[in-house]
């Protein structure tokens, strides 16, 4: 080999192991209802992450006196990940108002990497809003994890609770149905009554069943399916409900990903992020 093949050879190596070393990806991780950032941690799906090279970036969170961020160590590391922060009971619309103002902020900090979107249950629906809202910076992929696609049973369920008429006052303005639920957890439910409302089962007229009509970007989808033990699906939708592909604009456009866990979030969703983020 001549000397000017060897340098070029050399250069090209060089060049390909400097990409690698710069290369950096994005990943925004959507929480949802009835949850926070640190349910990642907490589940144990952000240690798996990080084993697997995904550093945490910190919280990014939009409110009224504007974008709070709270940064960690991973912000200057390559693949790094963003958790924003939702008002979970608030309407749908609302919080995609948020993860809009959020997502606009982390690109303004990375403005030529590639930016990925992730959410668990609602937040799901949340990144799917934003997304069609044609306002979202661009993203490679969306995954949704245990999302109820087309809607849950599980928010009538709770509309019924929050509307219900006492059946039985022991006491003035004291409802028996809604004391026995539970003080704290019956205000929740009550105080995210338009969330409810915006993940029932989709219908014409319905909040789902307009975002599952509209034209959504030309992008990799997954749908990672939680299933039971004889049971497809989990206690909050049924696999069928959870999978991109039964969204009309969506049919055969998304690679499925089935585990076995409850609704909740677990430590093999991380393994199953990772596996699909993997091949970047």
């Amino acid at each position: 080999m001549s000397l000017v093949k060897t340098i070029r050879t050399v250069l090209a190596a060089m060049l390909l192991l400097l990409g690698t070393l710069v290369r950096a990806d994005v990943l925004v991780l959507v929480h949802g209802w009835a949850s926070a950032p640190d349910t990642w941690w907490v589940s144990g799906v952000m240690p798996v992450l990080s084993a697997r090279g995904w550093q945490d970036a910190g919280v990014v969170s939009a409110g009224p006196p504007g974008i709070a961020y709270f940064p960690l160590p991973g912000e200057r590391a390559g693949n790094k990940i963003y958790r924003v922060g939702l008002s979970a009971e608030a309407p749908l619309l609302i919080q995609t108002a948020q993860l809009l103002a959020e997502l606009d902020f982390i690109r303004r900090r990375h403005p030529d990497e590639p930016l990925y979107l992730a959410g668990h249950s609602a937040g799901g629906l949340v990144a799917r809003l934003a997304l069609v809202s044609g306002r979202a910076p661009a993203v490679r992929k969306l995954i949704t994890i245990a999302t109820p696609n087309l809607g849950t049973g599980r928010a009538l369920q709770g509309l019924d609770v929050v509307d219900s008429k006492p059946f039985f006052c022991p006491g003035p303005g004291i409802d028996f149905l809604k004391s026995v639920i539970g003080g704290d957890d019956y205000r929740y439910v009550r105080d995210s009554r338009g969330a409810l409302v915006d993940m029932v089962p989709a219908a014409p007229g319905s909040l789902l069943g307009w975002l599952n009509s509209q034209p959504h970007p030309a992008i990799e989808y997954h749908a990672v399916i939680h299933e039971g033990p004889g049971y497809a699906g989990d206690w909050v939708a049924p696999a069928g409900a959870q999978d991109l592909n039964q969204v009309p604009v969506l049919r055969g456009r998304a690679a499925v990903h089935p585990l076995l866990a409850p609704h909740t979030l677990m430590p093999a969703d991380g393994t199953v992020l990772a596996d699909i983020l993997g091949g970047q």
